[in-house]
């Protein structure tokens, strides 16, 4: 029965991550990686889905559920404590793209901290069919709601790797065969003359505002700039990536 009083449901484990909507739960669900370890989730939302077996489930109230996530989070009436996805190696995320037919491109991020743009990042390349991204491991946010929410449903479809040494995993990611691209209002070429027509791209990009460090700007083969308009200054960083993979894709369609 759904709590009523206003009352916190009871159980699960506030150090594990909550995810909550539809997209971001279900996804987390389908996949065979992730284990859920509990659901809250209203009696009207039970009725759209088939509950896991072998998941503990609280049904609740809507109210209820707004208080086991961030203030107006739109929960949908589901709420998922889940474990993190295991780490992957960059080296087994490199070693899994294929032949040289293979142009998936990979997106490396250089201290893009905000979840929402990491999570909306992380959508943009699923829709593209990104090998994944790479990040640095302790200037990137963790797995969270907030990256579920915005990744809506490819957090659990996109590989992501997180490393220590950017500029190490850079050497790594071009003995791969990769042309390291970054991106910066500052580079003369654009990103079509950066990319060419063929060939494994690496995508850089550095958070809004600062940008890609030096030493990572050192370690990329070419860097290019989107042509926008000289009436804004710059895009979120989320929307360069989205662009920039589009431009990788569409190089095929050409």
């Amino acid at each position: 029965m759904a709590r009523k009083g206003g009352h916190r449901p009871a159980g699960g484990n506030p150090n594990r991550p909550r995810f909550w909507g539809r997209h971001a739960v279900y996804a987390a669900l389908d996949n065979p990686a992730r284990t859920v370890r509990k659901l809250w989730i209203t009696h009207e939302a039970a009725r759209e889905i088939v509950l896991p077996d072998g998941v503990p489930v609280t049904y609740a109230d809507v109210a209820d559920l707004a208080r086991l996530v961030p203030s107006d989070a739109p929960h949908q009436g589901i709420v998922a404590e889940v474990d993190p996805l295991e780490d992957i190696w960059l080296a087994d995320l490199l070693a899994e793209v294929g032949d040289a037919g293979d142009a998936r491109p990979l997106v490396v991020l250089d201290q893009v901290t905000d979840p929402h743009n990491v999570g909306a990042i992380l959508r943009s390349a699923a829709a593209f069919d990104a090998v994944g991204i790479v990040t640095q491991d302790r200037h990137a946010p963790p797995e969270s709601g907030t990256v579920a929410r915005a990744a809506s449903g490819a957090l659990e479809l996109v590989p992501w790797v997180r490393v220590v040494n950017l500029a190490r995993a850079l050497g790594e990611i071009a003995e791969a065969g990769f042309w390291r691209v970054g991106l910066t209002g500052a580079a003369d070429a654009t990103l079509a003359q950066a990319i060419g027509t063929s060939g494994r791209i690496a995508l850089v990009l550095g958070a809004e505002g600062e940008g890609m460090r030096q030493n990572t700007e050192a370690h990329c083969d070419a860097l290019a700039r989107l042509p926008i308009s000289a009436r804004i200054e710059s895009l979120n960083v989320s929307n360069a990536a989205a662009i920039a993979l589009y431009a990788v894709a569409s190089r095929e369609a050409r």
